[in-house]
């Protein structure tokens, strides 16, 4: 089992599921609060691996969902400059394990990685129910239109 440092968004139900698909899969999992986390430029891009620029960001942010920032036009640089400046920004949830990190919640990755196999029968149930969902973003269906405020943002209220 792994110990699993796990950077989310307070009160979002996605990275609800996502740790407890991790703890039952018997991993310890260490939440962290990835707004309010204090990032360096070098430790947030060991986060992105190989993965196009693009891929850094989170598509269900407010500055990406109304066109004020479109990932696919932004350089490394630029992205790290603005995600630092606005959390928000960043894809998640971000993961560490050891010296291995990763961003986003692919679940074929993640099996393969750490493992996500229940422990017990009891815990089957739960995993399999969560594995049938999409884990990559927020809980809701496509076509729900976020309307949070700002403030609510920064304090982590998500409601999904």
């Amino acid at each position: 089992m792994a110990r699993v440092i796990f950077y989310s968004k307070p009160g979002c139900k996605g990275g609800t599921k996502q740790k407890v698909l991790l703890t039952a899969a018997g991993h310890e999992v260490i939440p962290y609060n990835l707004l309010t986390e204090p990032w360096t430029v070098e430790r947030l891009r060991s986060f992105f691996g190989d993965r196009p620029v693009a891929e850094w960001f989170n598509p269900s942010a407010p500055k990406v969902k109304s066109g004020e920032v479109v990932p696919e036009k932004v350089d490394e640089q630029t992205a790290l400059a603005l995600m630092l400046k606005e959390p928000l920004l960043i894809r998640r949830p971000l993961l560490e394990v050891g010296e291995q990190r990763e961003v986003g919640f692919d679940v074929q990755k993640i099996d393969a990685w750490i493992g996500l196999q229940a422990l017990d029968e009891s815990l089957q149930k739960i995993s399999d129910n969560l594995m049938k969902e999409n884990l990559q973003g927020c809980s809701h269906g496509h076509g729900h239109h976020h309307e949070h405020d700002h403030e609510h943002q920064k304090q982590g209220n998500c409601k999904h």
